[in-house]
């Protein structure tokens, strides 16, 4: 049988467990009474002999539990009609009399129908009372406050039951709809992660392929240099690319677990762009320090991003990263001297990442033309200073002797003096330094091959 044809044995336990313990408790009940009326007949007794249409009536109410899913108000009227007949006609008020009615009532008012329940038993009430009257027959007045007792009690716990059933539906909601969140928020983190790693890596082969096949005939040995950073670029991609994939999984065990990126690397970062064709300085101003693992990957990526598309779109002939380390926050600035997107050009994927990144640690973002020329991406990422007597966990791995702290200063300038800003390098900017050549491209287009 296929598996969305089987029987959903939860579902129909549910529908005929209550109608069959109902049966079984009238059946045993009706039983007994007659069995004892037999023995002890009351000489006294006004109430007519049980027969075959007081069984009929009384197995009306197991029945009508039966299809109480199709419509439980419905079932509590057959059942309360039942009632009504039973007692009207003259019948002894039994004890399985009033329980399929019991279990119809609170399953009408547990299903939320409690005003239309609430109509049955009013109406069934009332049409008993005229039955009694119009016949001369006494209304037990005695039991009418047990009666009532019995039913706003029915009532309360039909009540309770849907309170509770919609608790446990509104919370298990809940718990569906912060999974969701939490799949789409990973889901948009994965996203930003490929995105950046795969649009800066592949960047750089697509412009060194371009290299190559431009110097292929011409200058052979630029053209091995060319490949060789392809290589290098294609090596680097794999190894982010499975050690990210690894972390995802969790069962990998053998991906690399490479530190996640940040300013420390901040320098080779440079180096690949420079050898991809695009001349990039660093400036820094204020004290270097280490920042938030989440600012710092932040930073890091968001530099990465900024690099990739000034050599993907800007056609610039040089750019300029500025660090600017505050007491409690970074603002780094990335401007080119290129001519930024085209008129009317909407935010690509590349600017809407990096803004939520900058969101994802309380920081912003703004991208646009430059004050000048070119095109200028500025954030400003919070980065409290951290607890000095607890360890700091974003801080890079101590430096060994001799080299460079990670994110300190290029040698020959104080880490407070302001940075660079002229991205064309022209004498007398402020903090300028020697302008790198291209690295692995002679006097030829700088981007062949390039993506526009």
């Amino acid at each position: 049988m296929p598996a969305d044809r089987r029987p959903r044995w939860g579902g129909i336990a549910r529908i005929i467990v209550p109608a069959l313990v109902v049966g079984l408790f009238t059946v045993g009940g009706t039983a007994f009474y007659a069995v004892r009326s037999a023995q002890y007949p009351d000489p006294d007794a006004t109430a007519l002999p049980l027969d075959g249409l007081a069984a009929a009536l009384l197995a009306m109410g197991p029945v009508a539990l039966l299809f109480r899913h199709l419509n439980r108000v419905v079932a509590l009227a057959v059942c309360a009609a039942a009632v009504v007949v039973y007692l009207g006609l003259g019948y002894p008020p039994i004890g399985p009399l009033g329980f399929a009615f019991a279990v119809a009532l609170v399953s009408a008012v547990a299903a939320g129908r409690h005003h239309r329940a609430l109509a049955v038993v009013a109406v069934a009430s009332a049409v008993l009372t005229g039955w009694l009257l119009v016949t001369g027959r006494p209304i037990p007045w005695p039991a009418t406050a047990p009666v009532l007792a019995w039913l706003a009690a029915l009532v309360a716990g039909g009540a309770l039951w849907r309170v509770r059933r919609e608790r446990t539906a509104q919370a298990r909601r809940a718990a569906e709809a912060e999974r969701r969140r939490s799949a789409d928020a990973e889901r948009l983190r994965i996203a930003q992660e490929l995105h950046d790693v795969l649009g800066h890596h592949v960047s750089l082969i697509n412009v060194q392929a371009g290299v190559a096949l431009y110097l292929m005939d011409d200058d052979p040995e630029q053209a091995r240099s060319a490949l060789t950073e392809i290589k290098r670029a294609s090596r680097d991609l794999l190894r982010e690319m499975r050690s990210t994939l690894g972390v995802l999984r969790g069962v990998d065990e053998q991906a690399p677990r490479a530190p996640t990126p940040g300013l420390d690397r901040l320098d080779a970062l440079l180096d690949e762009v420079r050898a991809a064709g695009l001349p990039v300085r660093r400036g820094t101003g204020g004290t270097p320090r280490p920042l938030p693992t989440g600012v710092d990957l932040a930073a890091y990526r968001i530099v990465q991003e900024s690099l990739t598309n000034t050599r993907r779109h800007a056609g610039a002939g040089g750019a300029v990263v500025t660090l600017r380390f505050g007491d409690d926050a970074l603002d780094l600035t990335v401007d080119d001297d290129g001519a930024g997107p085209a008129p009317g050009a909407v935010d690509g994927t590349g600017l809407t990442g990096m803004r939520e990144r900058a969101r994802s640690v309380g920081g912003t973002l703004e991208a646009g033309p430059g004050p000048e020329r070119g095109f200028r991406v500025r954030a400003h990422l919070p980065a409290p200073p951290a607890d000095p007597a607890a360890p700091d966990p974003a801080a890079p791995d101590p430096v060994a002797p001799g080299s460079a702290a990670p994110g300190s200063a290029p040698a020959g300038r104080s880490p407070a003096e302001p940075a660079p800003a002229d991205p064309t390098g022209r004498a007398g900017a402020p903090g300028a330094t020697d302008r790198p050549g291209r690295a692995h491209v002679p006097d030829r287009p700088a981007n062949p091959g390039a993506d526009t």
